[in-house]
């Protein structure tokens, strides 16, 4: 065999041998959500606190590998105590602030609890806060003032060293423009970045804060979750159901306020959607259809989570089978007393 036809044996090896190569070495294609999955949120790093992007804080793929959010989520507890944080008013709506342990009565799925373990007024516990501003076309009108409210609200709440807030922005998706921290100045600046536009997936992110902020959020002592939604309650792009939504910020332990972005001067379809959200989780639905009240309700908020009662207990009967047990408190011999707490909660699965 002569030197040339080696050389064209050898250089057609190499060939080969540098496709093989370069098929080895490309990307293998995404998985792709399947349809009825919710769009992931986008994180959006600002100032000095950039948001995470470990994989403790992005949702769980689905079985198969597919990135679908599962509505049927079920958060595995160590014990089978239960923590209730609620609020007590008059007929007027002023919240009371003086009452004891003795004053109130708990039910447990239609049960008084086996025992009592604790219970404190509480107006100083940790708060991890997420604020959900809805930033799609239909709250174009006054959101400047809104962004401002919202800002001052987290000033005046987030304590430095000791609460946590995020901000999430959303429209067709959620987003998370600041994470959580402590910097009232990073999280004003979450809020001012947010510019509105697109469809509204509300339960999307109320789905996404809960499940993927809130519940992954280190707890090493009792804190008071809280939603702070602001929205016009019109959703017409989410993936999950409001009543899995209002699920989620159940087994989250989160109590959600809602405040109306609607500006008719009369309660709409939205508005009822933020009424079930709010009554649900135990919060409270503002509907200030003046720009000037939609600061007082940030600053009703704020006095509120300032003003609660935290009862521990453990349930009769209990049965870790992933039931839902239904949750009321009274007030005891006072009729015109009303407590304000979640509606129930899910038993953990063994």
């Amino acid at each position: 065999m002569g030197v040339k036809s080696l050389l064209q044996m050898a250089r057609a090896a190499l060939l080969v041998f540098l496709a093989a190569a370069a098929i080895a070495q490309s990307p293998t294609p995404a998985s792709v959500p399947p349809a009825g999955a919710p769009a992931q949120p986008t994180q959006v790093s600002t100032g000095n606190n950039p948001p995470a992007t470990s994989a403790t804080d992005q949702p769980k793929p689905a079985a198969g590998g597919n990135d679908a959010v599962e509505p049927a989520t079920t958060i595995k507890l160590t014990t089978n105590e239960v923590n209730v944080v609620f609020t007590v008013t008059d007929k007027h709506g002023k919240r009371i602030i003086d009452m004891k342990q003795n004053d109130f009565r708990v039910v447990d799925d239609n049960k008084p609890p086996e025992e009592i373990r604790s219970f404190h007024a509480e107006t100083n516990l940790p708060l991890q806060v997420a604020l959900l501003i809805d930033a799609s076309n239909s709250v174009r009108d006054r959101f400047k003032f809104e962004q401002e409210s919202a800002i001052e609200f987290l000033n005046q709440t987030v304590r430095h060293g000791y609460d946590q807030a995020f901000v999430v922005g959303f429209d067709a998706t959620p987003e998370v423009t600041q994470d959580f921290t402590d910097d009232t100045e990073a999280l004003a600046h979450g809020v001012r970045v947010l510019r509105p536009g697109g469809g509204t997936a509300l339960y999307d992110a109320l789905y996404y804060a809960c499940r993927d902020k809130l519940l992954k959020a280190p707890k090493v002592t009792t804190v008071r979750r809280a939603v702070i939604l602001l929205s016009d309650g019109e959703d017409n792009l989410s993936h999950v159901t409001r009543e899995e939504a209002i699920e989620m910020a159940q087994r989250a332990e989160a109590i959600v306020y809602t405040i109306s972005t609607n500006v008719s001067g009369t309660k709409g379809a939205g508005d009822k959607v933020l009424e079930r959200i709010a009554d649900a989780t135990g919060g409270r639905a503002f509907f200030p259809f003046q720009i000037r009240d939609v600061a007082n309700a940030f600053a009703e908020i704020q006095d509120e989570l300032r003003s609660q009662y935290a009862v521990s207990y453990k349930p009769a009967d209990f049965k870790s089978d992933g039931h839902y047990r239904t949750i009321e408190i009274v007030a005891n011999n006072r009729k015109d007393l009303r407590v304000r707490a979640r509606r129930g909660y899910y038993s953990p699965v063994q």
